[in-house]
C-alpha cells in the first residue's frame, strides 16, 4: 500500500509539472534545467558582430546557438567561425520554424527599431524568450503590441539596456535613492557621436531612424536614473547641420524634461557631436560621470571624494548573463519591456513638442 501511495503521489507531482509547463513551450523545453540557454540572433550588423557574439564567448549562462539572418554569405561566415549548425540557421521567412527548436531558448532581436515589434511578436508566438535592442521601437502602440504578445504567449521580454547591468549606472541609481545629497535639482545629460555615414538606417525615418531612435535614448536614460522618476513635461528642439544626410531625421535633438519632484534636466544628443556624460546637482552635492554609457564601462566621481570606477569585462556579457540568471530562476528581469515603453512614451512628447514649438505634458 505504502509503494502505491507513492507512485501515486509521484503521479501527481508529474501530472502537476506537465501541467505547469504545456502552455509554454520554452518552459517545456528547459524543464531539464539548463545550465546555459541558448541565444539566437536576429539581425547580423554590427552591434550582433562586433559586439554580441564576441560577448557571448565569455557568458556563463548563455550561449550562442542560432542566427537569423537575410544574407547567405553571413550564414555561412557565422556557421563556419562559430560552428552552428545547419538546422540552427534561419533567414526572415522560415524564422517561425525556429518553434520547433529546443536548443533556442531566447531570440535576440538586433534589427533597426521599425523591425523590431514583428519579431518580437513572431518570437513569443513561436514560445521563445525575447531580448530586443533599445530603443525598443518606434511608438508607444508598438511597445504595447510587444508587452501583450510576450504576455500572452507566457514568455519574457527583456530590453538591451546594457547599461542598466552596468555596476557605474548603479551607483548612480543608489545615490538617488538613498538621497545621499538631498534631492535631485539639476542634471545635464549628454550622449552623442560623430556619424560619418550617409545611407545607413539611423538616417531612414521608415526604419525608426533619428538620433531619438538611437543615442537620445542615453541621454533620456540617464536623467530618468538619476532621478528614479518619471518625466512629467518636456519641451524639445530639433536641428541639423547636415541638411543633404539628415534630410527625413534629426540629426541632434535638445531637450528639458521636468520631474514631479521639481528636478529639471537639460538633455542633448546628437549623431553630429561627440559628447557623453552626466552631472547630477543636489541639495548638498553633486555627482559627475564620463562617459556615461560607453561599452567598456562608465566612471565618475561625487563632491564627496567617492570615485565610481567598478570593473566591468563586458557589459553585453553581463546584461544577458544577468537577464538569463532571472529567465532560469524565474526573478525580475533589470529592463523589462515596460522599461523601454517608458522610455518611447517620453520619446513621443519629444517629437510633439518639436512639432508644436510647446511645452508637452507626458
Amino acid at each position: 500500500m505504502q509503494l502505491e501511495r507513492r507512485e501515486f503521489l509521484s503521479s501527481l507531482a508529474l501530472a502537476g509539472a506537465a501541467t505547469l509547463f504545456s502552455g509554454n513551450p520554452l518552459l517545456a523545453s528547459t524543464a531539464a534545467a539548463k545550465d546555459k540557454l541558448g541565444i539566437a540572433l536576429v539581425g547580423l550588423g554590427y552591434y550582433s558582430t562586433d559586439l554580441l557574439a564576441p560577448a557571448l564567448q565569455q557568458t556563463e549562462k548563455c550561449y550562442l546557438a542560432g542566427i537569423v539572418t537575410g544574407t547567405p554569405a553571413k550564414a555561412e561566415a557565422w556557421k563556419a567561425k562559430y560552428q552552428i549548425p545547419d538546422k540552427n540557421i534561419y533567414n526572415y521567412q522560415n524564422f517561425d520554424q525556429i518553434a520547433n527548436n529546443p536548443d533556442i531558448d531566447v531570440v535576440y532581436v538586433v534589427l533597426p527599431p521599425s523591425m523590431h515589434r514583428e519579431f518580437v511578436v513572431r518570437a513569443a508566438k513561436a514560445g521563445k524568450h525575447v531580448f530586443c535592442e533599445k530603443p525598443m521601437a518606434p511608438s508607444v502602440a508598438d511597445c504595447q503590441a510587444m508587452i501583450d504578445a510576450c504576455k500572452k504567449n507566457k514568455v519574457k521580454l527583456a530590453i538591451g539596456y546594457r547599461c542598466q547591468h552596468d555596476p557605474n549606472i548603479q551607483a548612480v541609481m543608489k545615490v538617488a535613492k538613498a538621497q545621499k545629497f538631498g534631492k535631485v535639482k539639476m542634471i545635464n545629460s549628454a550622449a552623442g557621436y560623430f556619424d560619418a555615414r550617409t545611407n545607413h538606417w539611423k538616417q531612414n525615418k521608415a526604419l525608426g531612424g533619428g538620433v531619438m531612435g538611437d543615442m537620445g535614448v542615453y541621454a533620456l536614460q540617464g536623467a530618468r536614473l538619476a532621478t528614479g522618476e518619471e518625466p512629467v513635461r518636456v519641451m524639445a528642439q530639433a536641428s541639423t547641420t547636415r541638411p543633404d544626410i539628415y534630410k527625413e531625421v534629426e540629426e541632434t535633438m535638445m531637450f528639458m524634461l521636468e520631474f514631479p519632484s521639481g528636478a529639471r534636466a537639460a538633455c542633448q544628443t546628437s549623431f553630429g557631436i561627440n559628447m557623453n556624460y552626466l552631472q547630477v546637482n543636489y541639495e548638498k552635492g553633486w555627482l559627475k560621470l564620463e562617459p556615461q554609457s560607453a561599452y567598456n564601462g562608465n566612471k565618475g566621481s561625487m563632491s564627496d571624494g567617492t570615485v565610481i570606477n567598478f570593473p566591468i569585462k563586458s557589459q553585453q556579457a553581463k546584461q544577458m548573463d544577468e537577464d538569463c540568471a532571472a529567465l532560469m530562476n524565474n526573478t525580475e528581469l533589470i529592463a523589462p519591456g515596460e522599461e523601454g515603453l517608458r522610455d518611447i512614451r517620453v520619446v513621443e512628447a519629444i517629437y510633439k513638442s518639436v512639432a508644436s514649438g510647446k511645452t508637452v505634458t507626458i
